[in-house]
């Protein structure tokens, strides 16, 4: 989804398109992020008064328009220990 057809739907939603929520946006689209602290450091470097609770809230209202879901992501460890 492109960030144009994300700000479309969060405009048909009622929610306004701010800079904030642009370079959110952009940084949500243009990286593979586990968790919302890597994005706000990503964030901050573009734009330093975003606060993590800004992130926080512009997940919440992707997930509430349907554009971004949350899963849970297992891995395997890269080393284990194996019982003798």
């Amino acid at each position: 989804m492109s960030q144009e057809q994300v700000e479309k739907t969060l405009q048909k939603n009622g929610k306004r398109i701010t800079q904030q929520r642009k370079i959110l946006l952009d940084v949500i689209l243009n990286g593979q992020w586990e968790c919302c602290k890597e994005i706000y450091y990503e964030a901050v470097k573009r734009d330093p008064t975003i606060g993590m609770a800004t992130v926080y809230r512009m997940m919440t209202t992707l997930e509430e328009v349907g554009v971004m879901e949350r899963r849970c992501v297992f891995r395997v460890r890269d080393e284990i220990e194996l019982p003798s």
